[in-house]
């Protein structure tokens, strides 16, 4: 049973993406899921969410256009509740 979600939005962030993945995949804790927006990144930063979701199952990626940050949360919050992904 999934107790909370972790939203992050991700625009351009491959320098650092990796850190913050693997901060959260270390966790001890399981009840939770990682929802990814990449919100239209065009630099490797999909790759590297797609990358890690193939070996987690908690993380889910959502991908859309650059519609700025807000959108993207919102939409994470939306998914997180609904449970609706749009999984590349």
């Amino acid at each position: 049973m999934i107790k909370f979600s972790l939203i992050i939005p991700v625009y351009n962030t491959e320098e650092y993406l990796k850190i913050c993945l693997d901060s959260i995949v270390k966790q001890t804790f399981t009840s939770f899921e990682a929802v990814v927006i990449n919100d239209g990144s065009t630099d490797n930063s999909l790759s590297i969410i797609t990358e890690y979701a193939g070996n987690h199952n908690f993380i889910k990626i959502i991908d859309k256009k650059n519609t700025g940050l807000s959108d993207s949360r919102n939409l994470g919050v939306e998914a997180s509740i609904r449970r609706i992904y749009i999984v590349c």
